[in-house]
């Protein structure tokens, strides 16, 4: 059962952009963290950004300043905004959702979505 959904990938020209979308079902919506991860071939996959229940929101190093996590409530979607791509940026991106139950963290994922930039 597929209970987030990523769209929006593809292949683009370094300095281009791209809109990430994940659409999630409400209950998996409403966990305290939704965030983005990546993974390049060969590669362990590393944390993008993410985006409290609250609205606070964390990127990696390598993202500041060129991505944008956000969410819209009513749609129970969270996006990525992508500007300024790099060949660098280049992996399968997932969705996550994070609930924080006592000492345990559940992790949901979608499936991924492709992100090609070349040089």
């Amino acid at each position: 059962q597929v209970q987030l959904v990523e769209s929006g990938g593809g292949l683009v020209q370094a300095g281009g952009s791209l809109r990430l979308s994940c659409a999630a079902s409400g209950t998996i919506f409403r966990s305290n963290r939704m965030g983005w991860y990546r993974q390049a071939p060969g590669k362990q996959r590393e944390l993008v950004a993410t985006i409290t229940s609250g609205g606070s929101t964390n990127y990696a190093d390598s993202v500041k300043g060129r991505f944008t996590i956000s969410r819209d409530n009513a749609k129970n979607t969270v996006y990525l905004q992508m500007n300024s791509l790099k060949p660098e940026d280049t992996a399968v991106y997932y969705c996550n959702a994070r609930n924080y139950l006592g000492p345990y963290e559940y992790d949901y994922w979608g499936q991924g979505t492709q992100v090609t930039v070349s040089s």
